[in-house]
């Protein structure tokens, strides 16, 4: 089994804390540091997350 490194910017747990997700299935880990870019700009990571959902922005 490969060691669990941050799905954006590819840290392993040696260096940063690695929080725990999954996604379709898959187990999949992500740093304190990219987690906001998960939270509130989800679209940066459609390319390593295929099929997430993107939502809609807001009517201003």
């Amino acid at each position: 089994m490969s060691e669990p490194v941050c799905l954006n910017c590819g840290k392993t747990e040696q260096q940063v804390p690695l929080l725990n997700l999954t996604f379709k299935g898959e187990a999949k880990h992500i740093c304190a540091q990219c987690f906001p870019i998960l939270i509130h700009k989800i679209h940066l990571l459609a390319d390593k997350l295929p099929g997430v959902e993107i939502p809609s922005p807001s009517p201003q």
